[in-house]
């Protein structure tokens, strides 16, 4: 992996700690395009602490896994980690905030 995947990881972190401390709601994908009345029945400071955390989970995974690559012997290792890992974080995020416990 290169150095990119450190930036995109710092970006993601930083990412979720924005969407979360300056109510950047409008960066989640179709909470902004809800309607008013929509958008009472979510819980949406529940929804966004736990965007952040996948987020902030997502980007140290990057950063790890880029740290990790280079004291492997097969790097390659590394790259089959990260899919499995940002698609089960996304899995996770869509099945959880569709739950009943992020609804009013």
């Amino acid at each position: 992996m290169e150095t990119s995947y450190i930036y995109v990881g710092i970006f993601l972190i930083l990412l979720g700690i924005l969407i979360k401390h300056f109510k950047l709601y409008f960066l989640i994908a179709g909470y902004n395009t809800m309607s008013k009345a929509e958008k009472e029945k979510v819980k949406i400071e529940k929804v966004v602490v736990l965007l952040r955390n996948v987020l902030i989970i997502i980007g140290l995974s990057m950063i790890l896994l880029c740290f990790a690559n280079s004291y492997m012997e097969n790097p390659q290792v590394a790259n089959y980690l990260f899919f499995p890992i940002v698609i089960g974080s996304v899995i996770y995020l869509l099945v959880k905030s569709n739950s009943k416990a992020y609804k009013k």
